[in-house]
Protein backbone atom coordinates (compact mmCIF):
# COMPACT_ATOMS: atom_id res chain seq x y z
CA UNK A 1 0.00 0.00 0.00
CA UNK A 2 1.27 3.65 -0.40
CA UNK A 3 0.65 6.15 2.03
CA UNK A 4 -0.04 9.24 -0.62
CA UNK A 5 -2.19 9.36 -3.65
CA UNK A 6 0.59 11.03 -5.99
CA UNK A 7 -1.31 13.57 -8.48
CA UNK A 8 0.25 16.95 -10.57
CA UNK A 9 -2.96 19.47 -9.65
CA UNK A 10 -2.68 22.41 -11.78
CA UNK A 11 -3.22 25.88 -10.13
CA UNK A 12 -2.76 28.14 -12.51
CA UNK A 13 -4.15 31.85 -12.67
CA UNK A 14 -5.90 30.31 -9.51
CA UNK A 15 -5.89 31.31 -5.97
CA UNK A 16 -4.18 29.51 -3.24
CA UNK A 17 -3.75 30.67 0.56
CA UNK A 18 -0.63 31.23 1.90
CA UNK A 19 -0.28 31.89 5.79
CA UNK A 20 3.26 32.84 7.01
CA UNK A 21 5.43 34.91 7.23
CA UNK A 22 9.30 34.24 7.08
CA UNK A 23 11.51 32.35 4.51
CA UNK A 24 8.84 29.44 5.14
CA UNK A 25 5.85 31.04 4.05
CA UNK A 26 8.09 33.16 1.35
CA UNK A 27 8.99 29.24 0.26
CA UNK A 28 5.47 28.46 -0.05
CA UNK A 29 4.59 31.56 -1.86
CA UNK A 30 7.23 31.00 -4.63
CA UNK A 31 6.09 27.53 -4.99
CA UNK A 32 2.85 28.62 -5.78
CA UNK A 33 3.96 31.25 -8.04
CA UNK A 34 6.52 28.94 -9.90
CA UNK A 35 3.23 27.22 -10.79
CA UNK A 36 1.50 29.75 -11.64
CA UNK A 37 -0.93 30.00 -8.85
CA UNK A 38 -1.58 33.22 -7.00
CA UNK A 39 -0.93 33.51 -3.64
CA UNK A 40 -3.65 34.93 -1.13
CA UNK A 41 -4.77 35.01 2.34
CA UNK A 42 -6.92 34.03 4.20
CA UNK A 43 -9.67 36.05 3.99
CA UNK A 44 -9.93 34.81 0.26
CA UNK A 45 -10.15 31.28 1.13
CA UNK A 46 -13.57 31.53 -0.71
CA UNK A 47 -11.97 31.72 -3.68
CA UNK A 48 -9.47 28.97 -3.40
CA UNK A 49 -8.80 24.87 -3.13
CA UNK A 50 -6.02 24.59 -1.61
CA UNK A 51 -3.66 25.88 1.44
CA UNK A 52 -0.35 25.81 2.78
CA UNK A 53 0.16 27.10 6.12
CA UNK A 54 3.63 28.10 7.02
CA UNK A 55 3.63 29.55 11.17
CA UNK A 56 6.26 28.25 13.93
CA UNK A 57 3.47 28.49 16.47
CA UNK A 58 1.98 24.81 16.11
CA UNK A 59 -0.78 25.73 17.80
CA UNK A 60 -1.74 28.36 15.30
CA UNK A 61 -0.94 26.28 12.79
CA UNK A 62 -3.42 23.47 13.99
CA UNK A 63 -6.15 26.16 14.44
CA UNK A 64 -4.93 27.42 11.04
CA UNK A 65 -5.49 24.17 9.52
CA UNK A 66 -9.09 23.09 11.31
CA UNK A 67 -10.47 26.70 10.04
CA UNK A 68 -9.81 26.14 6.46
CA UNK A 69 -10.39 22.63 6.04
CA UNK A 70 -13.92 23.31 7.25
CA UNK A 71 -14.12 25.95 4.39
CA UNK A 72 -13.40 22.77 2.05
CA UNK A 73 -9.66 23.62 1.28
CA UNK A 74 -7.11 21.00 1.41
CA UNK A 75 -3.96 21.78 3.43
CA UNK A 76 -0.78 21.37 3.70
CA UNK A 77 1.27 22.32 7.28
CA UNK A 78 5.25 22.93 6.88
CA UNK A 79 6.81 20.23 9.26
CA UNK A 80 3.52 19.13 10.10
CA UNK A 81 3.01 15.90 8.34
CA UNK A 82 0.09 14.63 10.57
CA UNK A 83 -1.70 17.39 9.91
CA UNK A 84 -1.62 17.66 5.97
CA UNK A 85 -3.94 16.66 3.24
CA UNK A 86 -1.23 16.72 1.16
CA UNK A 87 2.26 17.08 1.18
CA UNK A 88 4.69 18.99 -1.07
CA UNK A 89 7.59 16.82 -2.63
CA UNK A 90 11.38 17.68 -3.74
CA UNK A 91 11.07 18.68 -7.90
CA UNK A 92 13.28 18.14 -10.64
CA UNK A 93 12.04 20.39 -13.62
CA UNK A 94 12.95 19.78 -17.37
CA UNK A 95 9.63 21.04 -18.48
CA UNK A 96 7.64 19.46 -19.41
CA UNK A 97 8.64 16.28 -17.58
CA UNK A 98 8.37 16.96 -13.77
CA UNK A 99 9.83 14.12 -11.64
CA UNK A 100 8.15 14.89 -7.43
CA UNK A 101 10.10 12.92 -5.27
CA UNK A 102 8.19 12.17 -2.11
CA UNK A 103 8.37 10.70 1.30
CA UNK A 104 4.61 11.26 2.68
CA UNK A 105 6.44 13.49 5.01
CA UNK A 106 9.06 11.07 7.02
CA UNK A 107 11.65 13.12 5.30
CA UNK A 108 12.17 15.98 3.38
CA UNK A 109 16.14 15.84 2.95
CA UNK A 110 16.24 12.38 2.04
CA UNK A 111 13.87 13.74 -0.84
CA UNK A 112 16.46 16.44 -1.61
CA UNK A 113 19.15 13.77 -1.76
CA UNK A 114 17.26 11.28 -4.39
CA UNK A 115 16.45 14.57 -6.25
CA UNK A 116 20.39 16.01 -6.14
CA UNK A 117 21.32 12.34 -7.73
CA UNK A 118 18.74 12.67 -10.72
CA UNK A 119 19.68 15.72 -11.48
CA UNK A 120 22.69 14.29 -12.64
CA UNK A 121 21.96 11.53 -14.38
CA UNK A 122 18.66 13.30 -16.61
CA UNK A 123 20.09 15.28 -19.37
CA UNK A 124 18.34 19.17 -19.98
CA UNK A 125 17.13 17.80 -23.23
CA UNK A 126 14.96 15.54 -21.46
CA UNK A 127 12.08 18.20 -22.08
CA UNK A 128 12.60 18.67 -25.69
CA UNK A 129 11.94 15.00 -26.00
CA UNK A 130 8.71 14.91 -24.04
CA UNK A 131 7.86 18.04 -26.56
CA UNK A 132 8.67 16.40 -29.43
CA UNK A 133 6.93 13.12 -28.45
CA UNK A 134 3.56 15.61 -27.86
CA UNK A 135 4.13 17.06 -31.23
CA UNK A 136 3.98 13.63 -32.93
CA UNK A 137 1.34 12.42 -31.11
CA UNK A 138 -1.05 12.39 -34.16
CA UNK A 139 1.75 10.78 -36.35
CA UNK A 140 2.53 8.39 -33.90
CA UNK A 141 -1.46 7.62 -34.10
CA UNK A 142 -1.11 7.30 -37.68
CA UNK A 143 1.27 4.92 -38.17
CA UNK A 144 0.24 2.52 -35.30
CA UNK A 145 -3.50 2.95 -35.18
CA UNK A 146 -4.18 0.32 -32.52
CA UNK A 147 -3.01 1.63 -29.07
CA UNK A 148 -1.26 -1.14 -27.93
CA UNK A 149 0.83 -1.34 -30.70
CA UNK A 150 2.02 2.19 -30.13
CA UNK A 151 2.45 1.58 -26.79
CA UNK A 152 4.75 -0.91 -27.58
CA UNK A 153 6.94 0.97 -30.50
CA UNK A 154 7.31 3.67 -27.93
CA UNK A 155 8.72 1.48 -25.10
CA UNK A 156 10.91 0.24 -27.45
CA UNK A 157 12.02 3.13 -28.62
CA UNK A 158 12.47 4.88 -25.07
CA UNK A 159 14.40 1.76 -23.60
CA UNK A 160 18.09 1.81 -22.71
CA UNK A 161 19.88 2.14 -26.35
CA UNK A 162 16.66 2.64 -27.91
CA UNK A 163 16.43 4.88 -30.76
CA UNK A 164 14.67 7.34 -28.40
CA UNK A 165 16.74 6.44 -25.13
CA UNK A 166 16.26 9.75 -22.89
CA UNK A 167 19.35 9.88 -21.22
CA UNK A 168 20.96 10.08 -24.89
CA UNK A 169 21.10 14.05 -25.21
CA UNK A 170 20.66 13.63 -29.21
CA UNK A 171 17.29 11.81 -28.65
CA UNK A 172 14.93 14.87 -29.24
CA UNK A 173 16.59 15.30 -32.83
CA UNK A 174 15.97 11.21 -33.75
CA UNK A 175 11.90 11.94 -33.13
CA UNK A 176 11.04 12.47 -36.87
CA UNK A 177 13.52 10.13 -38.10
CA UNK A 178 12.07 7.20 -35.53
CA UNK A 179 8.96 7.99 -37.15
CA UNK A 180 9.62 8.21 -40.64
CA UNK A 181 11.55 4.77 -40.40
CA UNK A 182 9.91 1.55 -41.28
CA UNK A 183 6.24 0.67 -38.85
CA UNK A 184 6.63 -2.44 -36.72
CA UNK A 185 3.37 -3.39 -35.84
CA UNK A 186 4.51 -6.35 -32.94
CA UNK A 187 2.73 -9.35 -32.82
CA UNK A 188 1.20 -10.40 -29.98
CA UNK A 189 3.45 -12.32 -27.80
CA UNK A 190 3.03 -14.09 -24.33
CA UNK A 191 5.60 -14.41 -21.58
CA UNK A 192 5.79 -16.42 -17.89
CA UNK A 193 7.31 -15.27 -15.21
CA UNK A 194 8.12 -18.13 -12.13
CA UNK A 195 8.16 -16.59 -8.65
CA UNK A 196 10.41 -17.77 -6.70
CA UNK A 197 9.60 -15.68 -3.60
CA UNK A 198 6.66 -13.55 -2.53
CA UNK A 199 9.49 -10.49 -2.01
CA UNK A 200 9.47 -7.76 -4.85
CA UNK A 201 13.39 -7.50 -4.52
CA UNK A 202 13.98 -10.97 -5.99
CA UNK A 203 12.35 -9.72 -9.33
CA UNK A 204 14.94 -9.96 -11.91
CA UNK A 205 15.93 -6.80 -14.04
CA UNK A 206 14.26 -8.33 -17.38
CA UNK A 207 11.03 -9.94 -15.01
CA UNK A 208 10.22 -5.77 -14.04
CA UNK A 209 10.75 -4.75 -17.13
CA UNK A 210 8.73 -7.17 -18.73
CA UNK A 211 6.04 -6.17 -16.20
CA UNK A 212 6.48 -2.90 -16.82
CA UNK A 213 5.51 -3.13 -20.31
CA UNK A 214 2.98 -5.56 -20.23
CA UNK A 215 -0.67 -4.90 -21.66
CA UNK A 216 -1.77 -7.36 -19.71
CA UNK A 217 -1.14 -9.29 -16.33
CA UNK A 218 -2.55 -13.15 -15.81
CA UNK A 219 -1.61 -14.51 -12.58
CA UNK A 220 -1.82 -17.56 -10.39
CA UNK A 221 -4.22 -16.39 -7.27
CA UNK A 222 -2.63 -15.26 -4.20
CA UNK A 223 0.43 -13.32 -6.03
CA UNK A 224 1.09 -10.33 -3.83
CA UNK A 225 0.03 -6.97 -4.61
CA UNK A 226 3.36 -5.80 -4.39
CA UNK A 227 4.55 -7.72 -6.96
CA UNK A 228 1.54 -6.98 -8.97
CA UNK A 229 1.85 -3.14 -8.64
CA UNK A 230 5.36 -3.51 -10.52
CA UNK A 231 3.15 -3.40 -13.61
CA UNK A 232 1.81 -0.23 -15.90
CA UNK A 233 -0.91 1.06 -13.86
CA UNK A 234 -3.67 0.38 -16.49
CA UNK A 235 -2.71 -2.73 -17.75
CA UNK A 236 -5.13 -5.56 -17.62
CA UNK A 237 -4.88 -7.87 -14.57
CA UNK A 238 -6.70 -11.30 -13.85
CA UNK A 239 -6.42 -14.48 -12.58
CA UNK A 240 -5.59 -17.10 -14.20
CA UNK A 241 -7.21 -19.35 -15.81
CA UNK A 242 -8.50 -16.20 -17.76
CA UNK A 243 -7.04 -16.05 -21.68
CA UNK A 244 -6.52 -12.30 -22.74
CA UNK A 245 -7.37 -11.16 -26.38
CA UNK A 246 -6.15 -8.72 -28.42
CA UNK A 247 -2.60 -7.97 -29.36
CA UNK A 248 -0.06 -7.05 -26.94
CA UNK A 249 2.64 -8.01 -24.42
CA UNK A 250 0.70 -10.68 -22.11
CA UNK A 251 2.99 -11.53 -18.74
CA UNK A 252 1.55 -14.73 -17.12
CA UNK A 253 2.96 -14.76 -13.46
CA UNK A 254 3.23 -18.13 -11.93
CA UNK A 255 4.86 -19.91 -8.45
CA UNK A 256 7.30 -22.23 -9.15
CA UNK A 257 6.06 -25.77 -8.79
Amino acid sequence: MIRSLPLFHRIAGTRVVVIGSGEMGEAKARLVERAGGIPCGEAEAHHARIAFIALDDARAAEAAAMRLRSKGLLVNVADRPELCDFTTPSILDRDPVLIAIGTSGASAGLAKQLRLRLERILPDSLGALASALEAAREKMRGKWPVGSDRRRAVDDALGEGGALDPLDGGSARQVETWLAGRPTNPNSETVEIILTSNNPEDLTLRQCRLLGSADAVLHDPGIPPAILDRARADALRRELPYVASGTGLTVIIRYQE
